[in-house]
């Protein structure tokens, strides 16, 4: 998520790790050209406006109740070796679960019991995986990290073992041969039982006991380069070397001022770094163009140990993809997503391409003419990397039309008010048990269904602090299941095998378990952490008010955190944001649309709700379809990198970028800089980084055709809940959008299909709707 998507992000399957490892898991200006339809506000009430206290109040902690409780609530999780000690437990009842599987007998009953014991155990694992995944990435505490690190690795390493289980496959296999036992599977079961029969295919299940070993050892070894790669990704750049001189003309503003000033002093030159304030004002204002190349140079230079990191790890890849008989790794991870091939998603980046490179090649144009101006020249120049950022300054992102101050509280207010609009569904403040939160500054919210009553939980970390994960994401904590129809014997513990850490990982299982109204049994209920780095409030700054791009990034990652709530599965494997990976981002992109609403923005006042009317700045970014283009060229380069070409042993990624950038590409590529370390999203996002465009342009037309003339709308909310988020991924995406869209020439999700989602305009979503 490079460029404006870097700050969204969603946790997903390491790469290589495939559904038993799977737990890891922009408005447009559009809806102001319909009609607004007249829609029947709900009154302000002292349960949304208590949300503003709840998050804007500094140093506002919940009560703490009177029993103590550990981490998310789970009794006994209260110290590091506590979670070592759980996923001990849990890998033992894993490997008794497992034998019960294997000697699950012929029966129809017993085999469909097999196959709610795989997603029990795929559960098991995930559960406490998922966990210390965010404990990893939020905990302040470094032994709690380093627990939560191993118990990852441990878990991990089981699953990369069932991953290529013959036993277990098997046992699928008897399921699928027996048409008595298919005929009998729900729709979701049998989507479930073939999400696993497919990715038991993807891991080398078919071939000898040498090429399975090898497989696992690729895997492994494929998540080991992945972190690598990703610590490499984010490292300090070394410093540009900037002469006094070459800051002459620089604006003498604030830090601008202060730089000369320190140039001038020093008169020798100052080492600037990539990514500083220094070198972002540089690179904005510097009329002179040496700085700014020298600082692109900079910041898109790596080390040889950086490109062979990034290459070991293309390499191994493309070597898993073959052990599978598969041309590439592109080919290997595509057949199970809505694209199913490398071949259909070249249709919809050459679609998408024919679209949006007449408007940025005007845009560019423009930039050249401004260049032009501006050193006096007598014909039109170049426009090189080093010069989008001068001749394309940044606007203040800005809403629409005019709003009081976001406060972080008031913008969960208005997200509640939504949620009730579309939904019925309201967020409520949590008091916590001491111990339960893993820092001070998390809040906890109740998800309330007005119809079935709690449906979840959310724990919001938002705030920055150091050695917590920067950006902002949805992690899955714990994902829905039915409980009440599992198998009987599967907690049926040996006697010589029962110990504390197994009846840990027993309690541990059954929190957060419900019998819901109006749902037909007992439900594992969803708990999502959601992570932000926004400023805290303090008692001299006051509340956390938040920029523009910011609540776009909130209501982005709301829109996941919906879809685990709402994601009301009997299995887990397919429970809300586990979903393809091409179709997990349509409900949060879907969700930015929103705020090109003024109906919705009237949400924001706390004291009543009331359309807002239609003025305001409608300021279109020139640059915007320059990011997208270039976007594009970046999901063509994550195709490039997974294709047949990462088999030859000459294989270099910094040509294969060069050779991308210079024949597709707007601005040339630099000759001595490699920005493909930098490109994270090469490890979580392989071979499928055109999610992102392919979402969006979904939600674009979801937006256009579904919720634009009335936004509010409680049938459109119920239509969208009940045609896409409630199944999460147990149904076959393209039948989803194809329903809810009324486009029956979806349904195949063939070439034409992805062709046609090309045609689609993505509309101005980040960069023009302010």
């Amino acid at each position: 998520m490079l460029a404006k998507t870097a700050r969204t992000r969603i946790l997903r399957t390491p790469q290589g790790v495939f559904r038993f490892r799977g737990c890891l898991n922009e408005a447009s200006q559009i809806g102001l050209h319909h009609r607004q339809k007249t829609t029947a506000t709900i009154p302000a009430t002292s349960e949304d406006t208590s949300l503003i206290p709840f998050f804007d109040l500094p140093n506002a902690h919940q009560s703490w109740s009177a029993t103590p409780s550990g981490l998310f609530s789970h009794k006994g999780l209260d110290k590091p070796d506590s979670l070592t000690f759980l996923a001990q437990g849990s890998l033992r009842r894993a490997h008794l679960l497992t034998e019960r599987i294997l000697h699950a007998r012929e029966s129809k009953e017993e085999l469909i019991l097999a196959l709610k014991n795989l997603d029990k155990l795929s559960d098991l694992l995930c559960g406490v995986i998922d966990l210390a995944e965010v404990i990893r990435n939020s905990h302040p505490d470094y032994t709690w990290v380093q627990s939560a690190n191993d118990a990852y690795d441990t878990l991990c390493e089981f699953m990369n073992e069932l991953n290529t289980h013959v036993g277990l496959y098997e046992v699928l296999k008897r399921v699928f041969s027996d048409p008595a036992i298919v005929e009998s599977l729900s729709d979701e079961a049998y989507y479930t039982a073939l999400i696993f029969w497919r990715d038991f295919e993807k891991s080398a299940i078919n071939l000898p006991v040498e090429t399975r070993q090898k497989f696992v050892s690729l895997s492994s070894e494929i998540i080991s380069l992945g972190r690598q790669f990703l610590n490499a990704a984010t490292a300090a750049r070394p410093p540009a070397f900037i002469t006094p001189s070459e800051l002459d003309g620089l604006k003498d503003l604030g830090m601008g001022r202060r730089l000369r000033l320190q140039a001038h002093f020093t008169n020798r030159p100052l080492a600037v770094y990539p990514g500083s304030l220094q070198a972002q004002m540089i690179m904005r204002s510097a009329p002179l163009e040496e700085p700014r190349r020298k600082l692109y140079i900079a910041a898109n230079s790596s080390t040889p140990e950086q490109v062979h990191t990034l290459e070991r790890l293309i390499r191994a890849r493309s070597e898993l993809a073959r052990l599978c008989g598969k041309e590439s790794y592109a080919h290997l991870t595509l057949n199970d997503k809505m694209a199913k091939s490398p071949e259909h998603v070249r249709y919809f980046l050459d679609a998408l391409l024919a679209h949006t490179q007449p408007h940025a090649r005007s845009a560019l144009l423009a930039l050249s003419q401004r260049k032009q101006k501006h050193l006096g020249l007598s014909s039109l120049p170049m426009i090189q990397a080093w010069d989008r950022d001068y001749y394309c300054p940044p606007e203040p992102p800005a809403p629409p039309i005019p709003l009081p101050p976001l406060t972080l509280g008031t913008v969960f207010m208005a997200l509640s008010r939504l949620f009730k609009h579309l939904h019925g569904i309201t967020f409520r403040p949590m008091d916590t048990a001491q111990g339960e939160l893993w820092h001070p500054d998390v809040r906890k919210l109740e998800v309330v269904d007005e119809q079935i009553g709690v449906i979840g939980w959310i724990y919001a970390d938002l705030f920055a602090r150091r050695g917590k994960a920067g950006g902002a994401a949805h992690y899955t904590v714990r994902c829905s299941r039915r409980t009440d129809d599992d198998d009987p014997g599967a907690d049926d513990i040996p006697a010589e095998y029962m110990d504390e850490s197994i009846k840990m990982s027993m309690d541990f299982e059954k929190e957060h378990r419900t019998h819901m109204r109006g749902a037909k049994g007992e439900y594992q209920l969803p708990v999502i952490a959601l992570l932000c780095e926004f400023v805290p409030p303090s008692t001299t700054r006051g509340a956390t008010t938040l920029q523009w791009y910011e609540v776009q990034t909130l209501f982005h990652e709301m829109g996941h955190a919906m879809h685990s709530m709402i994601g009301r599965t009997e299995y887990q494997n397919v429970s809300g944001t586990r979903c393809a990976t091409d179709f997990v981002e349509l409900p949060s992109i879907l969700m930015e649309h929103f705020l090109s609403s003024p109906t919705v923005l009237g949400l924001f006042d706390p004291d009543h709700e009331h359309s807002i009317p239609r003025t305001g700045n409608h300021h279109v970014d020139p640059c915007h379809s320059i990011d997208t283009h270039t976007q594009i060229i970046l999901a063509s380069l994550d195709q490039e990198y997974h294709s047949s070409l990462a088999a030859n042993p000459e294989f270099n990624s910094t040509q294969i970028y060069a050779k991308l950038q210079n024949t597709k590409g707007l601005i040339p590529f630099v000759p001595g800089t490699s920005w493909q370390t930098q490109f994270g999203h090469l490890y979580g996002y392989g071979s499928t980084y055109y999610s992102y465009l392919f979402d969006r342009a979904i939600a674009s037309r979801v937006w256009t055709d579904v919720f634009a003339a009335d936004p509010l709308s409680r049938e459109t909310g119920e239509r969208f809940k009940n045609e896409v988020l409630k199944y999460g991924g147990g149904k076959d995406p393209w039948l989803m959008v194809s329903n809810l869209l009324g486009a029956p020439e979806l349904e195949s999700g063939d070439a034409e299909a992805m062709a046609v989602v090309g045609r689609w305009r993505i509309e101005d979503e980040i960069s023009t709707r302010h």
